[in-house]
């Protein structure tokens, strides 16, 4: 329809409309004269007012019923158009489970081999709700995040996969998690990345997913030679990628289960890259907190710029302490501070005393999928709180970083550390072997933080209060 036609129309529905309201105004001012002249020479006035006013209140009651079942009333359906088929419905519609899972397979470089994987996936009621593709030289390694129902075994969602072209195939369950997009994804470890030094082997872990990550020294703690030299660009093998380390030494990667991708080596030679660019870096944040007897303490971060005063508070502390936190030769302990103060290797918390003095330290170690714990407490600053609230703060970061446990190695007479764990109200595994005592504890879901030095202030990295 033209403009013009179309302007012509809606003059003659505003004509047509005009007309019927003229019609109805004259007709309602007849029915007002009668009205009015029964009223008045009429002997049943009042009657016919109260029928009126109920004939007025049924009009309107019938008026608002009608529009409120018009308003609501479902548009109308076209019936040309085909109902949707049961096959095609979403999965889960009709109140049935579902379930996340990760896939990877290999398919055939050609036009056709994904269309019939999705064609295939779809007629098993499983919804694709994430795809990657990690080019290879001779295919493509497709990265599925799929919903499939509950009732679907993985055994049957793998032949599936292999009925329809796909090989080499890698099923795990997937969680809430894995619903963030790539792209976004990369930006957060990114931003994690570049505002801590230690995070970048987590980093790592939750971007390649299960893996291991071995980070090598340059140099022994006797300076004998460690790392091999790695290429700038790294080396990318089938289950291992290597490359330097920002802070020096190499830093290797392994995954038996699942083969690496180009892909896969490009996103970490970028945030390795980023961390080298960037330097060491150690959040600014400083908590200050008050000591049952009334003595103030800051509790921050730690690097190796720390060092010198870790030397120091070593040196104040007696050979029992010092035993029983690096279970061996006394005289040996300065030599391990290097490595537990890098950021590459966990997270190191200190405690300063109001003038500044280290009086205690907390080391958290990236362990493979569990994360080791060790505190040193000077021996004047000892049975005043500190190690208790050293231990919660490294749990707690263990469960932010996703760690599935967390142990401590100490020996069997340390009490301190036993009351120490004991303390978290975690469920706790000993393993006594020779006097050496490990107890393990499961972070995840760790209980609010219980406070039992009172937290006053916290100061930026200026000591701005």
């Amino acid at each position: 329809m033209t403009e013009a036609s179309s302007a012509r129309s809606t003059r003659r529905h505003h004509w047509r409309r005009e007309i019927i309201e003229l019609a109805a105004l004259f007709s309602a001012v007849a029915v007002a004269d009668v009205l009015a002249d029964s009223l008045v020479h009429g002997p049943s006035g009042p009657v016919l007012l109260c029928s009126a006013a109920v004939v007025l209140l049924a009009t309107a009651g019938f008026h608002a019923w009608w529009s409120r079942r018009h308003e609501n009333a479902p548009p109308p359906t076209d019936t040309g158009a085909t109902a949707a088929s049961p096959s095609t419905a979403a999965p889960g519609a009709a109140g049935q489970e579902t379930v996340l899972w990760r896939m990877r397979t290999t398919v055939r470089d050609e036009p056709g081999s994904l269309a019939a994987l999705c064609t295939a996936l779809a007629a098993r009621r499983v919804d694709i709700l994430n795809l990657q593709t990690h080019p290879l030289s001779d295919g493509a390694v497709d990265e599925f995040l799929l919903r499939a129902p509950e009732a679907l075994a993985p055994e049957e969602l793998t032949r599936t996969v292999a009925g329809a072209g796909g090989a080499h195939s890698w099923l795990e369950r997937a969680d809430a998690h894995d619903l963030v997009d790539t792209p976004t994804r990369m930006l957060g470890l990114a931003t994690r990345t570049a505002l801590d030094s230690a995070e970048l082997p987590l980093a790592l872990r939750q971007l390649l997913g299960r893996c291991t990550i071995h980070s090598v020294p340059a140099r022994s703690l006797s300076g004998q030679p460690l790392a091999e030299q790695v290429p700038t660009e790294g080396v990318l093998e089938e289950h291992r990628m290597k490359f330097r380390d920002p802070s020096g030494g190499s830093l290797t990667i392994e995954r038996p289960q699942l083969p690496f991708t180009p892909t896969e080596f490009a996103r970490v030679r970028a945030l390795v890259d980023l961390d080298a660019r960037l330097g060491q870096r150690v959040p600014p944040r400083r908590d200050v907190l008050t000591l049952p007897e009334g003595n103030e303490i800051t509790v921050r971060r730690a690097d190796t710029s720390d060092l010198a005063a870790a030397r120091e508070m070593h040196d104040r502390c007696s050979p029992k302490t010092l035993g029983l936190r690096y279970h061996g030769p006394v005289g040996d302990a300065d030599r391990y501070l290097g490595h537990l103060l890098s950021p590459r290797f966990g997270r190191t918390l200190a405690v300063e005393t109001a003038s500044g003095r280290l009086v205690a330290l907390g080391h958290l170690l990236w362990d493979g999928e569990e994360t080791e714990v060790a505190l040193l407490v000077e021996d004047a600053w000892q049975q005043r709180g500190i190690g208790a609230e050293l231990l919660r703060r490294l749990v707690t970061m263990a469960a932010e970083t996703g760690c599935e446990s967390v142990y401590a190695i100490t020996r069997a007479s340390n009490t301190g550390m036993v009351a120490a764990m004991r303390g978290l109200g975690l469920p706790l595994d000993y393993q006594i072997e020779e006097g050496t005592l490990v107890i393990t504890a499961r972070p995840m879901g760790v209980p609010a933080r219980r406070e039992s030095l009172e937290s006053v202030r916290v100061q930026d990295g200026s000591g701005r209060r």
